[in-house]
């Protein structure tokens, strides 16, 4: 068996010792020195500064609840994974093996509600990294999970190794990203060695709170084995917080598929964290009114942290939605949609209802970065900050309703995102901000504010400083090469790759990860099970 392909490209050059700290900078206006002046702005640990928003009465979340439950005790979930339908028999769960149902009772799933924490630190590779998901926390997340990739100088492609590493850098690059997604898929890495891959690539390129696919317990294990020693853990250490999570989408309507029922298990046993993420369609797999589909797809995420919590009560996991409806003409996912975002409100208020943390998302149906894609990622995120989640999952870069990320459109849409993490912060309104004595005061009628004390103390500080957006007049616009805003995205997308700095990293920890995946492939790698 041949090596894993690590290109060299994905590990940090040795000796390398630089440590960026991402706030946003600018140029001092007419400075002497024309030194750039940092802004003081945290990124990293957000909370949703905007009142959440109902689309459905108390009692009729009440219903949905229900009605939920309902569905779990007379209906049942098809469970495919024996250990999993053992799990949830030893658990009081009737099952009938000859069709692989499980029938939760409600008081099974009011015990694990009860014992799933209603608060999770996510532990990254450094601790100014670290953040905690709980209910009015904000976290983004890159879009993700994408077989294509595609941008402006090399077009759409399928994804591949130079991509997920390329993507990692601008992913780790800008703070308002405060863990990393599933990325593109590196189809150019054989699928037995593609976990060792991905785990490398987050380990040497940042610091963030990584991610694993549950592709069956081999490849899990050896990416809880590389993340447990690259950070320097004891296996009591690894286990007693979170230091990678996974996705968990289940299968609708009502099956949870051996992979991601193994993903459940193998999470919880070693105390890291899980995404329960139903993906459901209106009029697809699963009613066609916003009601209907939240209801199924809250049953099918109240089935899989039943399913954590009986492997090890109070391990983390996260309770999770995607849903959208199909463009009834076509079959084909839509996102962005006014059903979309009443969705996102729907599961925020039943999230709520239950008391955990959760996940929601963005995302676009469009084939490229143009204006559908902004209004539907920007409907889609509303919806999700209106509901107060906790992660929104696909907030930047993806299209193509998840086939492929775009490096352009990542770009666009992380401006966006800091402009919300600067609402984050809040306005505020204490005697230097009114500025009576240092503005107010100074300027007679008629006059201007350019000069003021207030004015020349801030001018550098106070607002935010756009990334991507020019606010230059026609002239000017037209005098630099009328260049647009995918265009200015690229070459942003292409200095960040190109000059990207990683954190610091040891290099015996390198040469160690390296060696466990050379014996690792030696011996066969792990192969994705099914």
């Amino acid at each position: 068996m041949s090596r894993a392909p690590i290109p060299a490209s994905s590990t940090a050059p040795a000796g390398d010792e630089r440590r960026t700290t991402r706030r946003r900078r600018g140029n001092r206006p007419g400075s002497d020195v024309g030194q750039p002046v940092e802004r003081d702005v945290n990124y990293r640990q957000l909370r949703n500064p905007f009142p959440t928003m109902d689309v459905f009465s108390a009692d009729q979340i009440n219903d949905m609840h229900d009605t939920a439950l309902r569905m779990l005790e007379e209906m049942g979930m098809k469970v495919l994974l024996p250990e999993a339908r053992k799990i949830f028999a030893a658990g009081g769960a009737r099952v009938d093996e000859s069709t692989q149902m499980v029938h939760i009772g409600r008081e099974m799933v009011t015990a694990a509600l009860a014992s799933a924490p209603k608060s999770i630190t996510c532990r990254a590779g450094a601790r100014p990294r670290d953040f905690v998901l709980e209910l009015g926390s904000l976290v983004f997340q890159a879009g993700a999970g994408a077989p294509y990739a595609t941008d402006l100088v090399k077009g759409r492609r399928a994804g591949s190794a130079r991509d997920y590493v390329d993507y990692l850098k601008l992913t780790h690059h800008f703070d308002v990203l405060q863990m990393i997604s599933p990325q593109v898929e590196p189809q150019d890495v054989a699928n037995n060695v593609r976990h060792f891959f991905t785990t490398h690539a987050q380990m040497t390129h940042t610091d963030k709170f990584p991610f694993i696919f549950s592709r069956g317990t081999p490849q899990v294990m050896d990416c809880f084995e590389m993340i447990r020693d690259f950070r320097g853990l004891s296996d009591a250490d690894f286990q007693a917080a979170p230091h990678c999570y996974t996705i968990i989408n289940t299968n609708s309507p009502r099956t949870l598929d051996i992979p991601m029922a193994q993903g459940l298990i193998d999470f919880a046993k070693h105390g890291q964290m899980s995404i329960v993420t139903p993906f459901t369609l209106m009029g697809a797999m699963a009613p066609i009114t916003v009601a209907g589909s939240i209801t199924l797809s809250h049953a099918e995420a109240l089935a899989a942290i039943v399913l954590t919590q009986l492997t090890n009560p109070g391990a983390p996991v996260c309770y999770g939605t995607f849903t959208s409806n199909v463009d009834i003409k076509s079959g084909a996912p839509a996102f962005g949609t006014p059903a979309h975002f009443q969705a996102s409100l729907a599961a925020g208020q039943l999230a709520r209802h239950i008391g955990l943390p959760w996940r929601s998302a963005a995302g676009s149906a469009s084939n490229l970065n143009d204006v559908q894609a902004a209004n539907e990622n920007q409907m889609g995120l509303w919806g999700c900050l209106m509901a107060g989640a906790s992660v929104v999952i696909h907030a930047a870069g993806w299209i193509e309703g998840g086939l492929t990320v775009s490096f352009e459109k990542l770009v666009t849409d992380v401006e966006v995102l800091n402009m919300i993490a600067e609402l984050c912060a809040g306005a505020q309104a204490g005697p230097d901000e009114i500025g009576y004595a240092n503005a107010i005061m100074e300027v007679e009628p008629q006059g201007h504010f350019f000069a003021t004390s207030q004015t020349m103390a801030r001018y550098n500080t106070e607002f935010y400083q756009p990334i991507v957006h020019d606010y230059a007049n026609f002239g000017t616009w037209t005098e630099r090469g009328s260049v647009d805003a995918n265009q200015r995205a690229t070459a942003v997308w292409q200095n960040i790759v190109k000059n990207a700095q990683g954190p610091a990293v040891d290099g015996g920890r390198v040469e160690a990860l390296q060696a466990f995946i050379d014996r690792r492939t030696a011996a066969g790698g792990a192969p994705p099970e099914s």
